[in-house]
């Protein structure tokens, strides 16, 4: 099972870079740039939620499960 990141794909849908959502959430490059490609180990809820607000989205369009 696995936990996918679709941040790129929503991203991508905002047309919005990786340097201007960095500057609104407040994240810094290199950790957003860590959870788009799923590096990631944990992401903080207030992060999530700052994320939400800005590409205007859930969570749920951003995270998701897969039974592998």
């Amino acid at each position: 099972m696995a936990i996918i990141v679709n941040l790129d794909v929503m991203m991508a849908k905002r047309k919005i870079s990786l340097n201007e959502l960095s500057e609104k959430v407040n994240i810094t490059q290199a950790n957003l740039s860590n959870l788009k490609t799923g590096k990631a180990k944990a992401i903080r809820f207030s992060t999530l939620e700052k994320i939400c607000e800005s590409l205007d989205c859930q969570p749920a369009d951003i995270l998701e499960y897969r039974n592998e």
